[in-house]
Order: structure tokens, then sequence, then C-alpha cells
């Protein structure tokens, strides 16, 4: 998701719904980018920082435990989204209202209905 969205170092990337942190750690330590997950769960919000922490990337990488709602992404470069559909849906409206001019948005297995994509990627399970 992060090569697709073609991240470079220095850019600002959330990961929405981060679950466990991976992508938010691998944006820190192989694309040197600014990193902030926001995840809901407390538990996997622990898990991710302990791993942030773990792995010295601090300066670069957080998780906002909270609402993808209430989140201000005006500074986002990059998006990664791994939502249903429905929240998809619902969370539009915000981004569309938020987002800088040039920000990109990738999407794992559920698009943004209403947004044409640049770019569909089908990549088959091994």
């Amino acid at each position: 998701m992060l090569r697709l969205g073609e991240l470079k170092r220095g850019e600002t990337v959330y990961d929405l719904g981060s679950g466990d942190g991976r992508i938010v750690l691998a944006a820190a330590q192989k694309f040197g980018a600014r990193s902030i997950g926001v995840e809901l769960d407390p538990a996997l919000v622990t898990q991710s920082r302990q791993r942030i922490k773990d792995q010295k990337l601090d300066s670069l990488a957080s998780i906002i435990e909270g609402d993808l709602f209430a989140q201000d992404y005006s500074q986002a470069d990059l998006l990664t989204v791994y939502l249903l559909p429905i929240t998809n849906a619902k969370l539009a409206p915000v981004l569309e209202k938020q987002l800088k001019r040039g920000a990109r948005v990738v999407c794992h297995d559920f698009e943004f209905q209403e947004w044409n994509p640049e770019k569909t990627i089908v990549i088959e399970d091994a």
C-alpha cells in the first residue's frame, strides 16, 4: 500500500484503522515518513505504541487512540485505508473537506464507492 501510494521520505502518512501498527512501522522504517495510525481498540493502540517504542521510531511514528471521524487529516500526503464499505462511505465527506490537493488515498479490498480510482491492482493470493 505504501509503495502503491508512492510514499516518499519526509511525507506524512495516516493509516486509518491501524490495527497492530504494521503499516505505521513500515512507513517510518522503510520510507522515513512521518506515520500516524488511528485506532479505536485500546489493546491494539497499546500494542502498536509498544512496538514503536521497541523499534525506537518515536520520532517518526505515533498512534492516535480515537474515532476516525474526529481527526484532522489536512497534513496527510497519503492515507492508507482498510475499512468496510459503510465506513468508507461515511468517511468520504470528511476526507473531501480535509485532504489537501495532491493527497493520495490507497484502499485495501474496499474502495470509496463515490470516487473513481486512478488505478486498481488485483493481487492474487499465493
